[in-house]
């Protein structure tokens, strides 16, 4: 299975407002392993940046001026997450600021949704956390992961720490970065997954118990349900 974590940074909180995304940061797992493809890439938003989200990234608008726009990077990022299994911490606020720039300037191409299945580990999280905080630096507390580089939001910096988050959360383990990934921009062949048709819940499930048995499976299957039904109470 090849699953894409995501994260995204950008010049607001909404694009309706006419906000942009400023960078893009994509770690690549196959069979839940980190492999040496990734994506990254800063763009040029055409607009200011508000000074409420230049404090959380960091990311100025002087350092943006020479980079692509979002039309000039628009094929290489689809062709590179396309087929994938997204994982994304707050799913709507990503994938509503990409749809966004896709409809706007890049109209070759359609929704997210029609090319990627998507995971969001802020749901799992707070399934799994009934009453407790999930943000991404909670979260890297509550799973003993280092967070201690994260002065500033970064795309590809969240990327790393939500990997290390959702293989956490969902039972597996796998060598990590002792370094962050450079900032170069790495494409990869793409691989369609077959398997996109099977409900959420029973591909997490299967992620969760390896080489489960059915008395296993259905205990597992019980105890998400019981979450999900104590959260909405």
């Amino acid at each position: 299975m090849r699953q894409i974590i995501l994260d995204t940074e950008t010049t607001g909180l909404d694009p309706k407002d006419g906000h942009r995304i400023i960078e893009i940061g994509c770690i690549e797992l196959i069979n839940r392993k980190f492999t040496n493809n990734r994506y990254h890439q800063y763009i040029n938003p055409e607009r200011e940046i508000e000074q409420e989200a230049m404090n959380v990234h960091g990311i100025t608008n002087e350092f943006l001026k020479d980079k692509p726009t979002f039309a000039n990077i628009a094929d290489d990022f689809m062709n590179f997450i396309q087929g994938a299994e997204l994982i994304i911490h707050n799913a709507p606020f990503d994938t509503g600021f990409i749809n966004h720039e896709l409809k706007n300037h890049a109209k070759q191409w359609k929704s997210i949704t029609q090319y990627c299945h998507i995971i969001d580990t802020l749901v799992l999280a707070r399934q799994l956390h009934v009453g407790q905080r999930n943000s991404l630096d909670a979260l890297c507390k509550r799973y003993s992961i280092d967070n201690s580089k994260r002065d500033y939001h970064g795309a590809l910096l969240d990327a790393h720490l939500l990997a290390q988050v959702y293989l956490a959360m969902t039972g597996g383990q796998a060598s990590l970065f002792d370094d962050l990934p450079d900032d170069e921009t790495t494409t990869t062949t793409t691989t369609t997954i077959t398997d996109a048709t099977v409900p959420q819940t029973t591909r997490q499930r299967k992620l969760v118990v390896i080489h489960a048995d059915e008395k296993e499976l259905q205990a597992h299957h019980t105890y998400l349900q019981q979450s999900v039904e104590a959260s909405t109470k």
